[in-house]
């Protein structure tokens, strides 16, 4: 079992201890409307077959626990009660209730209630093939229409960086010079930063090799985060897309989660939202006009 899943039992396990009582004061570790058998009891808390059923399909990514050997549904049992135990020493001690736990149940909670409702949403809702073709032409629409080829020599300043480009222009090779004085790992190919879109770097970065020719190198440094830039292009090639059957799967999940955008949008609209963070307090106070009047700003005199 790995990490995730035993976060995953952990959140389970959690999330089962603020289920309801049932008459018999004992809490069951199922849901409200669950009347399934208990595979064990834990302190008077029942874990049923349908709870457990839930927790073999969330840890084997959908497997029903009668696919599993007589051992394998041992140890994952085993592996809830231990789940349990600890969950009630938790509410036991009030660690429930810290704050930073209270607040990762709740969220844990909310991240499983909107999975829910996507899928119940999107259950009838599969993509057509006129959606996803029409998907295909918007994504197309978006890609870069050619790749680049460059080099580049990235150093700390920009007095430096227009040193390399006067060394540049005195016939110093591009690669040698970024292999002595570039910053970034690539210097060790010269610069050499094979094939990219624009998409793939940074805007300052992919602006300068836009206004390049093949051959060309920029006349003045390129500043970006990563310090001052000397860039060279070295050649473009003409990018054809991706086929439609190739990204088909791909564009399903795209069109399904622009479906589940546009519906959870129109519950935020119909909702009743305010918000009232501290930082959106003071900034509506300081969009308030002054009281001043307009020659109280003029300068004296």
């Amino acid at each position: 079992m790995n990490y995730s899943r035993i976060l995953l039992l952990a959140g389970l396990a959690g999330l089962a201890s603020c289920q309801p009582k049932t008459d018999g004061g004992n809490a069951n570790l199922s849901t409200p409307s669950d009347t399934s058998a208990a595979v064990a009891t834990v302190n008077g808390t029942n874990i049923t077959q349908n709870f457990f059923d839930q927790y073999i399909k969330a840890i084997t990514n959908g497997k029903a626990s009668s696919e599993l050997s007589q051992e394998q549904r041992t140890q994952a049992l085993d592996n809830l009660i231990r789940a349990q135990v600890v969950g009630q020493q938790a509410v036991k001690d009030g660690i429930d209730k810290v704050p930073e736990t209270a607040a990762l149940l709740e969220l844990t909670r909310l991240n499983v209630l909107q999975q829910a409702v996507a899928e119940k949403y999107l259950k009838d809702k599969k993509p057509t093939e006129q959606e996803l073709r029409a998907e295909y032409e918007t994504q197309v629409s978006q890609l870069s229409k050619q790749e680049y080829h460059a080099k580049h020599i990235l150093v700390a300043t920009e007095p430096f960086a227009q040193k390399v480009i006067d060394r540049l222009g005195k016939g110093e090779k591009f690669e040698d010079v970024a292999k002595k004085e570039s910053m970034d790992s690539s210097k060790d190919n010269g610069g050499d930063l094979g094939w990219f879109t624009p998409d793939k770097m940074v805007k300052p970065f992919s602006d300068a090799v836009l206004t390049l020719k093949p051959g060309e190198y920029t006349k003045k440094p390129i500043q970006t985060q990563y310090g001052w830039h000397v860039i060279e292009l070295v050649e473009t090639r003409d990018l054809q897309p991706p086929a439609y059957d190739n990204v088909r799967q791909r564009l399903e999940q795209v069109v399904q989660a622009k479906k589940i955008k546009a519906y959870t949008d129109d519950l935020e609209r119909t909702a009743k939202i305010e918000k009232k963070l501290p930082e959106e307090k003071k900034a509506a106070a300081d969009a308030k006009p002054a009281d001043a009047k307009p020659d109280d700003k003029k300068p004296n005199g």
